[in-house]
Protein backbone atom coordinates (compact mmCIF):
# COMPACT_ATOMS: atom_id res chain seq x y z
CA UNK A 1 0.00 0.00 0.00
CA UNK A 2 3.00 2.21 0.42
CA UNK A 3 5.54 1.60 -2.28
CA UNK A 4 5.49 0.79 -5.96
CA UNK A 5 1.87 -0.22 -6.24
CA UNK A 6 0.74 3.15 -4.83
CA UNK A 7 3.28 5.16 -6.80
CA UNK A 8 1.86 3.86 -10.01
CA UNK A 9 -0.89 6.45 -9.57
CA UNK A 10 0.20 9.82 -10.86
CA UNK A 11 -2.36 12.23 -9.49
CA UNK A 12 -1.68 14.46 -6.48
CA UNK A 13 -4.96 13.38 -4.90
CA UNK A 14 -3.82 9.76 -4.88
CA UNK A 15 -0.53 10.79 -3.29
CA UNK A 16 -2.42 12.59 -0.55
CA UNK A 17 -4.62 9.58 0.02
CA UNK A 18 -1.46 7.57 0.51
CA UNK A 19 -0.65 9.68 3.56
CA UNK A 20 -3.54 8.23 5.60
CA UNK A 21 -2.86 4.56 6.25
CA UNK A 22 -3.03 1.91 8.95
CA UNK A 23 -0.10 1.43 11.30
CA UNK A 24 0.86 -1.84 9.64
CA UNK A 25 1.09 -0.05 6.30
CA UNK A 26 2.97 2.85 7.88
CA UNK A 27 5.60 0.41 9.13
CA UNK A 28 6.08 -0.78 5.55
CA UNK A 29 6.58 2.86 4.52
CA UNK A 30 9.56 3.27 6.88
CA UNK A 31 11.49 0.89 4.62
CA UNK A 32 13.59 -1.96 5.95
CA UNK A 33 17.09 -0.61 6.46
CA UNK A 34 19.84 0.50 8.83
CA UNK A 35 17.57 1.13 11.80
CA UNK A 36 16.06 -2.34 11.54
CA UNK A 37 19.50 -3.92 11.44
CA UNK A 38 20.62 -1.79 14.39
CA UNK A 39 17.66 -2.65 16.59
CA UNK A 40 17.95 -6.31 15.61
CA UNK A 41 21.61 -6.37 16.67
CA UNK A 42 20.91 -4.59 19.97
CA UNK A 43 18.02 -6.97 20.68
CA UNK A 44 20.28 -9.95 19.98
CA UNK A 45 22.94 -8.60 22.35
CA UNK A 46 20.32 -8.07 25.07
CA UNK A 47 19.31 -11.71 24.67
CA UNK A 48 23.01 -12.60 24.99
CA UNK A 49 23.25 -10.68 28.26
CA UNK A 50 20.49 -12.89 29.64
CA UNK A 51 22.56 -15.94 28.76
CA UNK A 52 25.73 -14.47 30.28
CA UNK A 53 23.93 -13.65 33.53
CA UNK A 54 22.16 -16.99 33.86
CA UNK A 55 24.43 -19.60 32.26
CA UNK A 56 27.76 -17.98 33.07
CA UNK A 57 27.43 -19.48 36.53
CA UNK A 58 27.90 -22.94 35.00
CA UNK A 59 31.55 -22.15 34.28
CA UNK A 60 32.38 -20.94 37.79
CA UNK A 61 30.76 -23.79 39.71
CA UNK A 62 33.81 -25.99 39.21
CA UNK A 63 36.14 -23.17 40.31
CA UNK A 64 34.00 -21.95 43.20
CA UNK A 65 33.28 -25.39 44.69
CA UNK A 66 36.30 -25.32 47.00
CA UNK A 67 36.17 -21.61 47.84
CA UNK A 68 32.53 -21.77 48.95
CA UNK A 69 32.49 -25.48 49.89
CA UNK A 70 29.52 -26.20 47.62
CA UNK A 71 27.64 -29.45 48.11
CA UNK A 72 25.85 -31.18 45.22
CA UNK A 73 22.53 -29.72 46.37
CA UNK A 74 24.01 -26.24 46.63
CA UNK A 75 25.48 -26.48 43.14
CA UNK A 76 22.05 -27.47 41.85
CA UNK A 77 20.44 -24.56 43.68
CA UNK A 78 23.05 -22.12 42.40
CA UNK A 79 22.48 -23.34 38.86
CA UNK A 80 18.73 -22.85 39.16
CA UNK A 81 18.43 -19.68 41.22
CA UNK A 82 18.79 -17.13 38.40
CA UNK A 83 15.99 -18.87 36.53
CA UNK A 84 13.87 -18.75 39.69
CA UNK A 85 14.39 -14.98 39.70
CA UNK A 86 13.30 -14.80 36.09
CA UNK A 87 10.17 -16.83 36.81
CA UNK A 88 9.13 -14.73 39.76
CA UNK A 89 9.37 -11.51 37.75
CA UNK A 90 8.34 -12.49 34.21
CA UNK A 91 4.65 -11.79 34.81
CA UNK A 92 5.48 -8.44 36.39
CA UNK A 93 7.69 -7.34 33.50
CA UNK A 94 5.10 -8.46 30.96
CA UNK A 95 2.45 -6.38 32.70
CA UNK A 96 4.69 -3.33 33.06
CA UNK A 97 5.85 -3.58 29.44
CA UNK A 98 2.24 -3.64 28.24
CA UNK A 99 1.18 -0.72 30.45
CA UNK A 100 4.27 1.46 30.92
CA UNK A 101 6.26 0.80 27.77
CA UNK A 102 8.81 -1.70 26.54
CA UNK A 103 11.93 0.47 26.49
CA UNK A 104 11.05 2.29 29.72
CA UNK A 105 11.11 -1.04 31.57
CA UNK A 106 14.12 -2.71 29.95
CA UNK A 107 16.65 0.12 30.42
CA UNK A 108 16.54 0.52 34.23
CA UNK A 109 16.21 -3.23 34.72
CA UNK A 110 19.48 -3.82 32.84
CA UNK A 111 21.29 -1.25 34.99
CA UNK A 112 20.04 -2.86 38.21
CA UNK A 113 21.05 -6.29 36.89
CA UNK A 114 24.60 -5.05 36.50
CA UNK A 115 24.73 -3.72 40.06
CA UNK A 116 23.51 -7.04 41.49
CA UNK A 117 26.00 -8.98 39.37
CA UNK A 118 28.90 -6.79 40.50
CA UNK A 119 27.93 -7.35 44.13
CA UNK A 120 27.65 -11.11 43.59
CA UNK A 121 31.27 -11.19 42.47
CA UNK A 122 32.40 -10.34 46.00
CA UNK A 123 30.15 -12.83 47.81
CA UNK A 124 31.92 -14.57 50.69
CA UNK A 125 29.44 -17.42 51.21
CA UNK A 126 26.88 -19.50 49.38
CA UNK A 127 23.83 -17.70 50.74
CA UNK A 128 25.00 -14.23 49.73
CA UNK A 129 25.89 -15.48 46.26
CA UNK A 130 22.59 -17.28 45.75
CA UNK A 131 20.52 -14.24 46.84
CA UNK A 132 22.36 -11.86 44.53
CA UNK A 133 22.18 -14.26 41.60
CA UNK A 134 18.44 -14.51 42.24
CA UNK A 135 18.20 -10.72 41.97
CA UNK A 136 20.23 -10.81 38.75
CA UNK A 137 17.68 -13.21 37.30
CA UNK A 138 14.79 -11.13 38.63
CA UNK A 139 15.87 -7.96 36.81
CA UNK A 140 17.44 -9.43 33.68
CA UNK A 141 14.08 -11.05 32.96
CA UNK A 142 12.80 -7.65 31.83
CA UNK A 143 14.87 -7.94 28.69
CA UNK A 144 14.61 -11.66 28.07
CA UNK A 145 10.99 -11.62 26.92
CA UNK A 146 9.99 -7.98 26.47
CA UNK A 147 12.67 -7.40 23.87
CA UNK A 148 10.87 -9.74 21.44
CA UNK A 149 7.75 -7.58 21.56
CA UNK A 150 9.82 -4.38 21.32
CA UNK A 151 11.72 -5.63 18.28
CA UNK A 152 8.69 -7.11 16.53
CA UNK A 153 6.68 -3.91 16.83
CA UNK A 154 9.11 -1.96 14.65
CA UNK A 155 8.41 -4.38 11.80
CA UNK A 156 5.46 -5.19 9.57
CA UNK A 157 4.00 -8.68 9.39
CA UNK A 158 6.24 -9.77 6.52
CA UNK A 159 9.53 -8.83 8.21
CA UNK A 160 8.61 -9.48 11.83
CA UNK A 161 9.53 -13.16 11.96
CA UNK A 162 12.74 -12.53 10.06
CA UNK A 163 13.76 -9.77 12.48
CA UNK A 164 13.15 -12.02 15.49
CA UNK A 165 15.25 -14.72 13.87
CA UNK A 166 17.88 -12.09 13.03
CA UNK A 167 18.13 -11.19 16.71
CA UNK A 168 18.46 -14.90 17.45
CA UNK A 169 21.37 -15.10 14.99
CA UNK A 170 23.09 -12.26 16.85
CA UNK A 171 22.27 -14.08 20.06
CA UNK A 172 23.91 -17.19 18.66
CA UNK A 173 27.11 -15.31 17.92
CA UNK A 174 26.85 -13.59 21.30
CA UNK A 175 26.69 -16.99 22.97
CA UNK A 176 30.12 -17.73 21.54
CA UNK A 177 31.54 -15.05 23.83
CA UNK A 178 30.65 -17.07 26.93
CA UNK A 179 33.28 -19.83 26.54
CA UNK A 180 35.74 -17.29 25.15
CA UNK A 181 35.34 -15.04 28.20
CA UNK A 182 35.59 -18.10 30.44
CA UNK A 183 38.81 -19.19 28.72
CA UNK A 184 40.34 -15.73 29.05
CA UNK A 185 39.25 -15.05 32.63
CA UNK A 186 39.16 -18.40 34.45
CA UNK A 187 42.42 -20.08 33.53
CA UNK A 188 44.61 -17.58 35.33
CA UNK A 189 46.50 -18.05 38.57
CA UNK A 190 46.42 -14.58 40.14
CA UNK A 191 44.56 -13.92 43.39
CA UNK A 192 44.60 -11.36 46.17
CA UNK A 193 43.02 -11.03 49.60
CA UNK A 194 40.47 -8.30 50.43
CA UNK A 195 40.43 -8.07 54.24
CA UNK A 196 37.45 -5.68 54.47
CA UNK A 197 35.05 -8.32 53.16
CA UNK A 198 37.25 -11.31 53.99
CA UNK A 199 37.46 -12.90 50.56
CA UNK A 200 40.22 -14.09 48.27
CA UNK A 201 39.50 -12.43 44.93
CA UNK A 202 40.11 -15.00 42.20
CA UNK A 203 39.54 -15.14 38.43
CA UNK A 204 36.07 -16.70 38.78
CA UNK A 205 34.91 -13.57 40.60
CA UNK A 206 36.31 -11.33 37.89
CA UNK A 207 34.50 -13.49 35.32
CA UNK A 208 31.15 -12.47 36.86
CA UNK A 209 32.11 -8.82 36.45
CA UNK A 210 33.02 -9.28 32.79
CA UNK A 211 29.75 -11.11 32.10
CA UNK A 212 27.70 -8.12 33.24
CA UNK A 213 29.42 -5.49 31.08
CA UNK A 214 27.14 -6.12 28.04
CA UNK A 215 24.12 -5.35 30.24
CA UNK A 216 25.47 -1.86 30.90
CA UNK A 217 26.28 -1.25 27.24
CA UNK A 218 22.85 -2.46 26.09
CA UNK A 219 21.07 -0.23 28.60
CA UNK A 220 22.96 2.80 27.28
CA UNK A 221 22.26 1.86 23.65
CA UNK A 222 18.56 1.21 24.24
CA UNK A 223 18.20 4.52 26.09
CA UNK A 224 19.03 6.26 22.82
CA UNK A 225 16.37 4.41 20.85
CA UNK A 226 12.65 5.32 20.69
CA UNK A 227 9.76 3.51 22.29
CA UNK A 228 7.83 0.96 20.24
CA UNK A 229 5.58 2.80 17.73
CA UNK A 230 2.83 0.20 18.19
CA UNK A 231 2.91 0.73 21.93
CA UNK A 232 2.65 4.51 21.52
CA UNK A 233 -0.16 4.12 19.02
CA UNK A 234 -2.06 1.76 21.29
CA UNK A 235 -1.93 4.39 24.04
CA UNK A 236 -3.51 6.97 21.75
CA UNK A 237 -0.32 8.97 21.10
CA UNK A 238 -0.74 9.11 17.32
CA UNK A 239 1.43 12.21 16.86
CA UNK A 240 4.29 10.63 18.81
CA UNK A 241 3.89 7.48 16.72
CA UNK A 242 4.28 9.51 13.54
CA UNK A 243 7.42 11.19 14.93
CA UNK A 244 8.94 7.79 15.74
CA UNK A 245 8.15 6.43 12.30
CA UNK A 246 9.55 9.58 10.68
CA UNK A 247 12.86 9.15 12.46
CA UNK A 248 13.01 5.45 11.61
CA UNK A 249 12.30 6.36 7.99
CA UNK A 250 15.00 9.06 8.02
CA UNK A 251 17.53 6.68 9.57
CA UNK A 252 16.78 3.98 7.00
CA UNK A 253 16.67 6.16 3.88
CA UNK A 254 18.89 9.14 4.71
CA UNK A 255 16.05 11.49 3.79
CA UNK A 256 14.52 14.25 5.89
CA UNK A 257 11.93 13.04 8.45
CA UNK A 258 9.21 15.31 7.02
CA UNK A 259 9.42 13.47 3.70
CA UNK A 260 7.91 10.40 5.34
CA UNK A 261 4.88 9.62 3.12
CA UNK A 262 2.43 9.19 6.00
CA UNK A 263 0.89 12.04 7.97
CA UNK A 264 -2.04 10.24 9.57
CA UNK A 265 -2.58 6.75 10.92
CA UNK A 266 -6.14 5.49 10.93
CA UNK A 267 -7.65 2.96 13.32
CA UNK A 268 -8.55 -0.33 11.74
CA UNK A 269 -11.63 -0.80 13.90
CA UNK A 270 -13.78 0.95 16.45
CA UNK A 271 -12.89 -1.83 18.89
CA UNK A 272 -9.48 -0.26 19.35
CA UNK A 273 -11.01 3.07 20.37
CA UNK A 274 -13.36 1.40 22.81
CA UNK A 275 -10.60 -0.61 24.48
CA UNK A 276 -8.37 2.44 24.66
CA UNK A 277 -10.99 4.46 26.53
CA UNK A 278 -11.76 1.60 28.90
CA UNK A 279 -8.08 1.02 29.63
CA UNK A 280 -7.45 4.73 30.12
CA UNK A 281 -10.15 4.93 32.76
CA UNK A 282 -8.69 1.92 34.48
CA UNK A 283 -5.14 3.25 34.43
CA UNK A 284 -6.18 6.42 36.24
CA UNK A 285 -7.50 4.34 39.12
CA UNK A 286 -4.43 2.13 39.23
CA UNK A 287 -2.34 4.82 40.83
CA UNK A 288 -4.75 5.01 43.76
CA UNK A 289 -4.69 1.46 45.00
CA UNK A 290 -2.39 -1.53 45.01
CA UNK A 291 -5.45 -3.76 44.88
CA UNK A 292 -6.61 -2.09 41.69
CA UNK A 293 -3.12 -2.44 40.26
CA UNK A 294 -3.20 -6.15 41.01
CA UNK A 295 -6.65 -6.35 39.47
CA UNK A 296 -5.34 -4.79 36.29
CA UNK A 297 -2.55 -7.38 36.19
CA UNK A 298 -5.21 -10.08 36.37
CA UNK A 299 -7.31 -8.33 33.73
CA UNK A 300 -4.27 -8.13 31.46
CA UNK A 301 -3.54 -11.83 31.93
CA UNK A 302 -7.02 -13.34 32.01
CA UNK A 303 -7.70 -13.08 28.25
CA UNK A 304 -4.75 -15.40 27.63
CA UNK A 305 -6.57 -18.17 29.48
CA UNK A 306 -9.89 -18.07 27.71
CA UNK A 307 -10.90 -18.73 24.10
CA UNK A 308 -9.55 -18.13 21.55
CA UNK A 309 -6.17 -17.82 23.28
CA UNK A 310 -6.33 -20.59 25.90
CA UNK A 311 -5.17 -23.35 23.58
CA UNK A 312 -2.37 -21.18 22.18
CA UNK A 313 -1.14 -20.15 25.62
CA UNK A 314 -1.06 -23.72 26.93
CA UNK A 315 0.86 -25.05 23.93
CA UNK A 316 3.40 -22.21 24.01
CA UNK A 317 3.98 -22.66 27.75
CA UNK A 318 4.37 -26.46 27.54
CA UNK A 319 6.77 -26.21 24.62
CA UNK A 320 8.94 -23.61 26.33
CA UNK A 321 8.98 -25.66 29.54
CA UNK A 322 10.16 -28.75 27.68
CA UNK A 323 12.82 -26.85 25.75
CA UNK A 324 14.29 -25.09 28.77
CA UNK A 325 14.37 -28.24 30.91
CA UNK A 326 17.02 -29.59 28.58
CA UNK A 327 18.66 -26.56 26.96
CA UNK A 328 19.39 -24.83 30.27
CA UNK A 329 19.07 -27.65 32.78
CA UNK A 330 21.50 -29.95 30.98
CA UNK A 331 23.76 -27.05 29.99
CA UNK A 332 24.42 -26.06 33.60
CA UNK A 333 26.40 -29.26 34.14
CA UNK A 334 27.95 -29.29 30.65
CA UNK A 335 31.28 -27.59 31.52
CA UNK A 336 31.61 -29.66 34.71
CA UNK A 337 31.03 -32.96 32.89
CA UNK A 338 33.49 -32.02 30.14
CA UNK A 339 36.06 -31.20 32.79
CA UNK A 340 35.42 -34.53 34.51
CA UNK A 341 35.98 -36.36 31.23
CA UNK A 342 39.26 -34.51 30.73
CA UNK A 343 40.37 -35.39 34.30
CA UNK A 344 39.42 -39.02 33.78
CA UNK A 345 41.34 -39.13 30.51
CA UNK A 346 44.44 -37.73 32.19
CA UNK A 347 44.27 -40.21 35.07
CA UNK A 348 43.29 -43.31 33.11
CA UNK A 349 45.32 -43.76 29.93
CA UNK A 350 43.04 -44.72 27.02
CA UNK A 351 40.26 -45.27 29.55
CA UNK A 352 37.63 -43.37 27.63
CA UNK A 353 37.40 -45.87 24.79
CA UNK A 354 35.57 -48.56 26.73
CA UNK A 355 33.43 -46.51 29.14
CA UNK A 356 30.29 -44.44 28.78
CA UNK A 357 29.76 -40.83 29.81
CA UNK A 358 27.80 -41.79 32.91
CA UNK A 359 30.51 -44.20 34.02
CA UNK A 360 32.99 -41.32 33.90
CA UNK A 361 30.63 -39.20 36.01
CA UNK A 362 30.42 -41.97 38.59
CA UNK A 363 34.20 -42.42 38.64
CA UNK A 364 34.93 -38.69 39.18
CA UNK A 365 32.35 -38.05 41.91
CA UNK A 366 33.75 -37.04 45.30
CA UNK A 367 32.35 -35.86 48.62
CA UNK A 368 32.88 -32.14 49.18
CA UNK A 369 32.53 -32.72 52.90
CA UNK A 370 36.14 -33.94 53.11
CA UNK A 371 37.31 -30.49 52.04
CA UNK A 372 36.17 -28.69 55.17
CA UNK A 373 38.83 -30.09 57.49
CA UNK A 374 41.37 -31.48 55.05
CA UNK A 375 43.56 -28.92 53.32
CA UNK A 376 45.55 -31.53 51.43
CA UNK A 377 42.33 -32.88 49.91
CA UNK A 378 41.55 -29.38 48.73
CA UNK A 379 44.82 -29.20 46.84
CA UNK A 380 44.39 -32.64 45.35
CA UNK A 381 40.74 -32.67 44.35
CA UNK A 382 39.81 -29.07 43.59
CA UNK A 383 40.26 -27.92 40.03
CA UNK A 384 41.03 -24.22 39.95
CA UNK A 385 41.36 -24.40 36.16
CA UNK A 386 39.16 -25.84 33.45
CA UNK A 387 40.64 -28.16 30.87
CA UNK A 388 41.02 -26.67 27.38
CA UNK A 389 38.74 -29.36 25.94
CA UNK A 390 35.93 -27.90 28.06
CA UNK A 391 36.23 -24.58 26.27
CA UNK A 392 36.69 -26.27 22.89
CA UNK A 393 33.49 -28.30 23.15
CA UNK A 394 31.59 -25.36 24.64
CA UNK A 395 32.71 -23.24 21.72
CA UNK A 396 31.64 -25.95 19.31
CA UNK A 397 28.16 -25.80 20.84
CA UNK A 398 28.00 -22.02 20.47
CA UNK A 399 29.19 -22.20 16.86
CA UNK A 400 26.43 -24.70 16.15
CA UNK A 401 23.95 -22.25 17.67
CA UNK A 402 25.23 -19.38 15.53
CA UNK A 403 25.14 -21.49 12.37
CA UNK A 404 21.80 -22.99 13.32
CA UNK A 405 20.15 -19.61 13.89
CA UNK A 406 21.55 -18.39 10.57
CA UNK A 407 20.12 -21.39 8.71
CA UNK A 408 16.77 -21.08 10.48
CA UNK A 409 16.63 -17.37 9.68
CA UNK A 410 17.19 -18.12 6.00
CA UNK A 411 14.72 -20.99 5.81
CA UNK A 412 11.89 -20.09 8.17
CA UNK A 413 9.85 -18.12 5.61
CA UNK A 414 10.46 -20.71 2.91
CA UNK A 415 9.75 -23.99 4.71
CA UNK A 416 7.68 -22.71 7.64
CA UNK A 417 8.11 -23.16 11.38
CA UNK A 418 6.74 -26.69 11.77
CA UNK A 419 9.39 -28.61 9.77
CA UNK A 420 12.13 -26.76 11.66
CA UNK A 421 10.61 -27.54 15.06
CA UNK A 422 10.03 -31.21 14.28
CA UNK A 423 13.52 -31.72 12.84
CA UNK A 424 15.27 -30.14 15.83
CA UNK A 425 13.09 -31.69 18.54
CA UNK A 426 13.35 -35.23 17.20
CA UNK A 427 17.03 -34.94 16.27
CA UNK A 428 18.07 -33.58 19.65
CA UNK A 429 15.81 -35.95 21.58
CA UNK A 430 17.17 -39.06 19.88
CA UNK A 431 20.75 -37.83 20.42
CA UNK A 432 20.11 -37.38 24.14
CA UNK A 433 18.83 -40.94 24.50
CA UNK A 434 21.66 -42.43 22.45
CA UNK A 435 24.34 -40.59 24.45
CA UNK A 436 23.96 -42.96 27.41
CA UNK A 437 24.70 -45.99 25.23
CA UNK A 438 27.73 -44.54 23.43
CA UNK A 439 31.42 -44.34 24.30
CA UNK A 440 32.63 -41.08 25.78
CA UNK A 441 33.94 -39.40 22.62
CA UNK A 442 30.74 -40.07 20.68
CA UNK A 443 28.65 -39.21 23.74
CA UNK A 444 30.22 -35.74 23.88
CA UNK A 445 29.08 -35.08 20.30
CA UNK A 446 25.60 -36.40 21.04
CA UNK A 447 25.49 -34.29 24.21
CA UNK A 448 26.29 -31.18 22.17
CA UNK A 449 23.52 -32.03 19.71
CA UNK A 450 21.09 -32.55 22.60
CA UNK A 451 21.81 -29.03 23.84
CA UNK A 452 21.08 -27.60 20.39
CA UNK A 453 17.38 -27.94 21.24
CA UNK A 454 17.63 -24.31 22.40
CA UNK A 455 17.45 -23.32 18.72
CA UNK A 456 13.70 -23.90 18.92
CA UNK A 457 13.17 -21.19 21.54
CA UNK A 458 13.34 -18.42 18.95
CA UNK A 459 11.10 -20.36 16.54
CA UNK A 460 8.43 -20.84 19.22
CA UNK A 461 8.73 -17.15 20.16
CA UNK A 462 8.31 -16.18 16.52
CA UNK A 463 5.19 -18.33 16.35
CA UNK A 464 3.87 -16.83 19.60
CA UNK A 465 4.34 -13.25 18.37
CA UNK A 466 2.03 -14.01 15.43
CA UNK A 467 -0.67 -15.59 17.60
CA UNK A 468 -1.58 -12.56 19.76
CA UNK A 469 -2.62 -8.91 19.29
CA UNK A 470 -0.37 -6.07 20.44
CA UNK A 471 -2.05 -5.57 23.81
CA UNK A 472 -1.49 -9.22 24.78
CA UNK A 473 1.73 -10.03 22.95
CA UNK A 474 4.31 -9.02 25.56
CA UNK A 475 2.34 -10.70 28.32
CA UNK A 476 1.92 -13.87 26.25
CA UNK A 477 5.62 -14.10 25.49
CA UNK A 478 6.54 -13.35 29.10
CA UNK A 479 4.18 -16.05 30.35
CA UNK A 480 5.47 -18.64 27.88
CA UNK A 481 9.06 -17.81 28.73
CA UNK A 482 8.17 -17.82 32.42
CA UNK A 483 7.04 -21.39 31.90
CA UNK A 484 10.32 -22.02 30.13
CA UNK A 485 12.28 -20.57 33.03
CA UNK A 486 10.30 -22.87 35.32
CA UNK A 487 11.68 -25.65 33.17
CA UNK A 488 15.15 -24.20 33.69
CA UNK A 489 14.71 -24.23 37.46
CA UNK A 490 13.35 -27.77 37.45
CA UNK A 491 15.97 -28.95 34.99
CA UNK A 492 18.94 -27.28 36.68
CA UNK A 493 17.98 -28.40 40.17
CA UNK A 494 16.95 -31.94 39.27
CA UNK A 495 19.92 -32.50 36.97
CA UNK A 496 22.31 -31.04 39.54
CA UNK A 497 21.06 -33.46 42.18
CA UNK A 498 20.58 -36.63 40.12
CA UNK A 499 23.37 -36.46 37.56
CA UNK A 500 25.70 -38.27 39.98
CA UNK A 501 23.18 -40.84 41.19
CA UNK A 502 20.88 -41.38 38.17
CA UNK A 503 22.92 -40.22 35.20
CA UNK A 504 21.34 -42.55 32.63
CA UNK A 505 17.79 -41.60 33.61
CA UNK A 506 18.69 -37.91 33.45
CA UNK A 507 19.82 -38.07 29.82
CA UNK A 508 17.02 -40.39 28.69
CA UNK A 509 14.38 -38.22 30.36
CA UNK A 510 15.72 -35.08 28.66
CA UNK A 511 15.67 -36.74 25.25
CA UNK A 512 12.17 -38.14 25.71
CA UNK A 513 10.78 -34.73 26.71
CA UNK A 514 12.09 -33.19 23.48
CA UNK A 515 10.47 -35.88 21.36
CA UNK A 516 7.18 -35.15 23.13
CA UNK A 517 7.62 -31.45 22.30
CA UNK A 518 8.11 -32.41 18.65
CA UNK A 519 4.76 -34.15 18.65
CA UNK A 520 3.06 -31.19 20.36
CA UNK A 521 4.40 -28.79 17.71
CA UNK A 522 1.84 -30.13 15.25
CA UNK A 523 -0.91 -28.57 17.37
CA UNK A 524 0.32 -24.96 17.27
CA UNK A 525 -2.46 -22.90 15.57
CA UNK A 526 -1.65 -21.81 12.02
CA UNK A 527 1.78 -23.44 12.27
CA UNK A 528 1.60 -24.62 8.66
CA UNK A 529 1.39 -21.06 7.32
CA UNK A 530 4.66 -19.83 5.87
CA UNK A 531 3.93 -16.11 5.94
CA UNK A 532 2.63 -13.90 8.69
CA UNK A 533 -0.86 -12.51 8.34
CA UNK A 534 -1.05 -8.95 7.07
CA UNK A 535 -3.86 -8.05 9.46
CA UNK A 536 -2.73 -7.92 13.03
CA UNK A 537 -1.96 -6.04 16.04
CA UNK A 538 -2.55 -2.41 15.19
CA UNK A 539 -6.23 -2.61 16.03
CA UNK A 540 -6.09 -3.65 19.64
CA UNK A 541 -4.48 -2.46 22.79
CA UNK A 542 -4.46 -1.01 26.16
CA UNK A 543 -3.49 2.60 26.89
CA UNK A 544 -1.74 4.84 29.28
CA UNK A 545 0.47 7.92 29.57
CA UNK A 546 3.90 8.19 27.97
CA UNK A 547 6.37 10.83 27.27
CA UNK A 548 7.79 12.48 24.22
CA UNK A 549 11.31 11.84 25.54
CA UNK A 550 10.95 8.38 24.01
CA UNK A 551 11.25 10.11 20.65
CA UNK A 552 13.67 12.91 21.44
CA UNK A 553 16.29 10.57 22.90
CA UNK A 554 16.60 8.82 19.55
Amino acid sequence: MCSSDIKRDTSIDVKRAQRSVTLEEALVCTKFGKFNYLITIISGVILSTVLLETLGISFIITNATCDLLLTTQEKGALSAIAFAGIISSSHLWGFLADTKGRRKIIVPALFITSVCSLLSSISNNFYMLVILRYLCGFFVSAGSATIYAYLGEFHDSKTRTRSVMGASIVFGFGCMTLPLLALICLNQEWQFYIPVIDIVYKPWRFFLVVCTLPSILCAIALYKLPESPKYKYSKGHHDVTILILQQVYAFNTGKEPDTFPVTKIVDESETFKKKRVESSDCSDDNNKSIMKLCRKVVDQTFPLFKPPYLNRTCIACILQFGIFVTSNGMYMIFPDILNRIADYTNKVQNGTEAVTLCQVVEYTTFDVGVLENNASATIEQCNQKLDFSTFKNSMMLEVLYAVGFSIIGALINKVGKLPILVFIFFGCGISGIMSVFSTVQLAIILYVILLCCGLTIAVVNAATVDLYPTNLRAMAICLSLMSGRAGSVVGSFVVGIFIETSCNATFIGSGASLIACGVLSFFIPNIMKRKAESSCSTTEKDPETAENEDVTNF
